[in-house]
């Protein structure tokens, strides 16, 4: 500290010795000020829309969904949930930093864990990115018409249990499609049989393999998937 500096100081607190008044005024203005900062940030947090994430596998759709948001005031992603302990989106979460719960079949469908671990992160809206598991009512109930999922062809056609990833793009190659494409839609207690909030297409060629179908149908997610997230989230929270 320099010398005008220290005398700056020592000016101050004599001031506050003569006048003790203005000293306990000085500590009120700080303390308010401080709590006005806390206020706006209680403010902000109550704000914000939590997102959960349910991913099986790789979470590729879950780490494009939480850099979508990324720098959003007012809708985040908060945490993953994944039912795979050997899944690459638990890599994902500690890389970015997003908590994870890995969680079995009997903690989701007869324990409060799941449930428990969404209040805890506050979540308003849950987004099953690659999850294949049906959720049970105990869970769809209290995020109703709040979560929604993504499949990767036009529903109604190659959805039900069993159809997910490359079996559903071999599928639609057998049968001579010339479109495939995205689907994101509520869920409910059947599987791929929610209402239809989103739906993109895009060719199938003729020597398309699922891999190059696949590469096409990822595109519309990662483009897609986000940017209809925002719409449905900013829609519901104007109700």
């Amino acid at each position: 500290m320099s010398y005008k500096q220290l005398c700056k100081v020592n000016n101050l607190l004599t001031i506050f010795q003569i006048f003790p008044q203005l000293y306990a005024l000085y500590i009120s203005f700080f303390y308010l000020f401080w709590l006005s900062i806390a206020n706006d940030k209680h403010i902000n947090d109550l704000k914000m829309k939590n997102i959960a994430i349910f991913a099986s596998g790789n979470g590729s759709n879950a780490e494009n969904i939480t850099n979508y948001f990324a720098n959003n005031s007012d809708i985040r992603v908060a945490c993953f949930l994944c039912n795979n302990p050997k899944a690459g989106v638990i890599a994902r979460a500690e890389r970015l930093g997003i908590p994870c719960l890995v969680f079995s079949r009997d903690d989701i469908n007869n324990s409060s864990l799941v449930i428990d671990f969404l209040r805890q992160h506050d979540i308003y809206y849950i987004v099953l990115g690659g999850f294949l598991w049906l959720l049970p009512s105990s869970l769809t109930d209290i995020y109703n018409e709040r979560i929604v999922n993504i499949h990767p062809s036009l529903l109604p056609k190659y959805g039900g249990k069993g159809m997910y990833g490359d079996k559903v793009h071999e599928a639609v190659i057998a049968a001579g499609e010339k479109e495939s494409g995205i689907t994101i839609h509520r869920i409910n207690e059947k599987y791929d049989d929610g209402a239809i909030i989103c739906q993109k297409t895009c060719p199938v060629l003729p020597d398309d393999t699922p891999d190059t179908l696949a590469s096409r149908v990822h595109a519309l997610e990662y483009e897609w998937f986000p940017k209809v997230i925002e719409q449905d989230i900013l829609a519901l929270s104007s109700l």
